[in-house]
């Protein structure tokens, strides 16, 4: 599926493929602060597919408390927008884009969940608190 995606303030765009059925939740505790809320919902690009069409991303580099592995957070300088993270090298062959930041965000709906151990309890059942259309 193609996808295209841009920051928040729209100085970052980008396009890639993904396939839909790899998108995920990710509860760990990293994702939690680098959201601001209480899970990330990612999915990876196909090998070679991402191509950024507008804007320069700065890059955080994050070591996993875990594995020791290094991931390279990138975002929109400007807006502070998370649009993708990658392995710790130059050229990578993926991208895991954040799905938020993407128009197809809709179809992209989550088909797995990881370090669930770290998920917070409240965030587990949302759909029953109640709701209104607008703020």
């Amino acid at each position: 599926m193609k996808v295209t995606g841009a920051c928040h303030c729209g100085q970052i765009t980008y396009e890639a493929e993904v396939d839909p059925e790899r998108s995920g939740i990710c509860h760990c505790t990293d994702c939690q602060v680098l959201t601001g809320s209480a899970f990330r919902v990612s999915v990876p690009t196909v090998t070679g597919t991402f191509r950024l069409l507008a804007g320069t991303p700065s890059v955080y580099l994050k070591t996993t408390a875990d594995s020791g592995a290094k991931r390279r957070h990138a975002f929109c300088p400007n807006c502070g927008s998370p649009v993708y993270v990658t392995a710790d090298e130059e050229n990578p062959p993926t991208r895991t884009l954040r799905v938020g930041g993407l128009a197809q965000r809709e179809q992209l709906a989550p088909k797995r969940r990881v370090w669930c151990k770290s998920a917070l309890s409240w965030s587990q059942n949302v759909g029953s608190l109640p709701g209104i259309p607008k703020q």
